[in-house]
C-alpha cells in the first residue's frame, strides 16, 4: 500500500483513529469500483436493440479545432479563481502555490500552453484520491453502502481544467448548444430558475383548469457511468475537432483513482468510463452528454426540466382526458430506454410520479406509470425545495 502525503481526516466512523487498517482501505476501493462495474453490467444485460440515433451524434462540420493559448495575465486570473484545495498527490500545499504565483507564472504558462497545443492532458494529473464520508451521521459506519466517495484531484490539473472550461463555455454560449431545459452547471441558471419555470408552468395550467402529471427521476452514480465513446461522439457532433477534441479525449481516458484513509492509500484502479468527480469540466461534459434527452421527451408533447442528475417530466391535459397517462407512460418508457442505451441507471428509490390538480381528487385513485407507483400526496419535493398543490 502506498503512503500518501497529507493531513489525517477528521474524526470518522472509526473514532478518528490515526492508523486505519490497510484492509479497510482496500474494502472501500473494491466497493466503489464494484458499484460502477455492476451498474454497467446490469445495463448491458438489459439492453435491447435500439435505433442508432439513440446514441449516435449528429454530423457537424468542425467549428472549433484549437485552443487559444494563455498569457501571464490569464494565468494570474485563473490562479485567483481556483480554490486552494490540496490533493494528497500534490507536491506542496496549493495555498503555497497561489501565494508564490508571481514567481511561477511563466512556468504555469509553459505547462498549460504545451498541453493545449499538443492536445494532451498530463498523465500524472489523471489520478484521483477518494475519501469516503457517511451520507448521514446517523447511519451505520460499518456498512460500506452508507458512504459517499468524495474525490480530490491534483491542483495543477484543476488549473488546466479552468482554462479549457472557460473556452468551452464560450463556445457553448456562442453556438447555443445546450438545451434550454438544462439548468444545472450553467452561468445564469440555478435551482431557483428551474423551480420558478416549473412552478410557473404548473400554476398556469391550474388556472386553465388542467391537470398535470409530474414525474421525478434521479440517476444513480450519474457521473461514474458515462460512456466515453458516446460523449466524444456528442462533442464531435457539436463541432469540436482537432486538438480540442484530442485534449478532451486525453482528459477522459487513462484515468485511475484510489481510496485514502488517514495516511494510507489503496492501490489505484483504472477507470474505463465516467467523468471525474470534483472536476471543473465534468459538469459541463455531463450537460453535453444529457442534451438529447430533452428532445426525446418533447417528442411526446411532454415538457421537462433537467438539473444535474435530476429530471422532471410533466404533462398537462383536460381533467376528463383518458389519453394522458398513456402518453406519459410511452414517454417514460422512451426515457428509460434512452437511459439504458446511454449507460445511465435510474435510481429506483427516488423514481416517483405526482399529479398536480385543482380541485383535489379529479383523477382519483393511484397512478402507475411504467412501474412508477404514485401515492396521493399533497406535497412534492424537487431540487431541495417543495411546493403544495392546489
Amino acid at each position: 500500500m502506498p503512503v500518501c502525503w497529507g493531513a489525517p481526516p477528521p474524526s470518522s466512523g472509526w473514532g478518528g483513529a490515526p492508523d486505519i487498517p490497510a484492509t479497510r482501505c482496500s474494502e472501500f476501493a473494491h466497493h466503489f469500483a464494484d458499484k460502477v462495474a455492476q451498474i454497467r453490467s446490469d445495463l448491458d444485460a438489459g439492453l435491447v436493440a435500439m435505433p442508432g440515433e439513440v446514441t449516435e451524434a449528429s454530423v457537424c462540420s468542425i467549428l472549433w479545432d484549437s485552443f487559444r493559448l494563455v498569457q501571464p495575465d490569464d494565468v494570474d486570473k485563473i490562479l485567483g479563481a481556483v480554490r486552494a484545495t490540496t490533493c494528497a498527490l500534490d507536491p506542496c500545499p496549493s495555498w503555497l502555490l497561489k501565494q508564490a504565483s508571481g514567481g511561477l507564472v511563466d512556468w504555469f504558462v509553459r505547462i498549460i500552453n504545451a498541453s493545449l497545443e499538443q492536445g494532451r492532458f498530463p498523465s500524472n494529473l489523471k489520478q484521483a484520491v477518494m475519501r469516503p464520508i457517511l451520507k448521514k451521521a446517523s447511519l451505520d459506519s460499518t456498512n460500506l453502502h452508507n458512504y459517499r466517495p468524495i474525490s480530490n484531484l491534483p491542483f495543477l490539473g484543476k488549473v488546466l481544467e479552468r482554462v479549457v472550461a472557460s473556452q468551452l463555455q464560450g463556445f457553448l454560449d456562442d453556438t447555443d448548444s445546450l438545451d434550454q431545459s438544462q439548468s444545472g452547471f450553467r452561468p445564469g441558471f440555478s435551482t431557483e430558475t428551474a423551480l420558478v419555470a416549473l412552478v410557473d408552468d404548473l400554476c398556469r395550467e391550474l388556472d386553465r383548469g388542467s391537470v398535470t402529471l409530474l414525474v421525478l427521476l434521479d440517476i444513480s452514480a450519474a457521473f461514474d457511468t458515462i460512456d466515453h465513446g458516446i460523449l466524444l461522439g456528442r462533442l464531435s457532433g457539436m463541432g469540436l475537432g482537432g486538438t480540442v477534441l484530442q485534449w478532451l479525449q486525453s482528459f477522459l481516458e487513462g484515468r485511475s483513482q484510489m481510496v485514502k484513509l488517514g495516511d494510507t492509500c489503496s492501490d489505484p484502479w483504472p477507470l474505463s468510463c465516467g467523468v471525474p468527480q470534483g472536476s471543473i469540466l465534468s459538469p459541463m461534459l455531463f450537460n453535453i452528454y444529457m442534451k438529447p434527452l430533452g428532445e426525446v421527451i418533447r417528442g411526446f408533447g411532454v415538457r421537462c426540466h433537467l438539473y444535474a442528475d435530476d429530471t422532471q417530466l410533466y404533462y398537462s391535459f383536460p381533467p376528463k382526458s383518458k389519453e394522458a397517462p398513456r402518453i406519459l407512460d410511452q414517454c417514460l418508457a422512451a426515457v428509460l430506454a434512452w437511459m439504458r442505451a446511454n449507460k445511465l441507471r435510474i435510481l429506483i428509490r427516488q423514481r416517483s410520479s405526482r399529479s398536480v390538480e385543482s380541485p383535489i381528487g379529479v383523477l382519483g385513485g393511484n397512478l402507475c406509470l411504467t412501474g412508477l407507483h404514485s401515492p396521493r400526496r399533497r406535497r412534492s419535493a424537487a431540487w431541495g425545495s417543495s411546493w403544495i398543490r392546489g
